[in-house]
């Protein structure tokens, strides 16, 4: 088993949620509705500012002074308050890269399948996306809903895509998950899929695999790459 997979590992290179939690690919998603949000909101702060300053209308001259010193009051305002929010999530941005590039949450040189599984499923993908940036790839974190079933985008050394599917299963994993993920391969146009999870994959399954760009990593597996990667 584990011969197969650095032989494959060779040719490739180098080689949902929680339930308390926001895993970073629904951070991700909010954070980027949040941009365009706030961005809308700036471009018409922008536009108005420009009308008023440059533009200059007679109309705003023919308004009561205190009226005019109120909307001098709320313009500052608001571009007070667009600071702010613009300021808030480019920390937000700051927070979910570093959740993202964060260590995996279990680390040791016995970790078991058991302590893998019992992550939460946004945290296996973390912790599998860790094994992966060690080993020299760039990762991309896209689980959660609207994923088209890849939790992780990778890129090695070449510049070869490869997508990643996160299973944190107990039964075994059988032809028709990795049939799928072969479906979602084309459509990905990546070179190279990679089937990550805790339980056992069935005999079906790898042999439908033969001769496919897909490496298959059971539970097993996925503890010793671990342990190799510790020592």
């Amino acid at each position: 088993m584990t011969a197969r997979f650095e032989s494959r590992v060779g040719w490739w290179g180098t080689w949902k949620r929680a339930e308390a939690a926001e895993t970073p690919a629904e951070a991700r998603r909010n954070s980027r509705v949040g941009w365009l949000v706030i961005a809308g909101i700036s471009l018409l702060q922008i536009t108005w500012l420009i009308y008023h300053y440059l533009g200059q209308p007679a109309w705003l001259g023919m308004l009561p002074a205190w009226l005019r010193e109120g909307m001098g009051l709320v313009e500052s305002a608001g571009i007070f308050t667009l600071a702010v929010i613009w300021g808030g999530l480019w920390w937000r941005h700051r927070w979910q890269r570093q959740q993202e590039e964060a260590p995996p949450p279990i680390a040791g040189n016995h970790v078991t399948v058991a302590e893998i599984y019992a992550l939460s499923p946004g945290a296996f993908e973390r912790y599998v996306a860790g094994i992966f940036r060690r080993k020299g790839y760039r990762v991309k974190i896209r689980g959660g809903s609207g994923d088209l079933g890849v939790d992780l985008e990778v890129t090695n050394q070449h510049g070869k895509r490869a997508i990643v599917q996160c299973k944190r299963y107990q039964h075994t994993v059988g032809a028709e998950v990795v049939r799928e993920l072969y479906g979602t391969l084309i459509h990905e146009r990546a070179a190279h899929a990679f089937l990550v999870t805790t339980a056992d994959i069935s005999t079906a399954a790898r042999d439908w695999s033969q001769g496919k760009p897909i490496t298959l990593i059971d539970g097993e597996t996925l503890v010793h790459i671990a342990y190799t990667l510790t020592t």
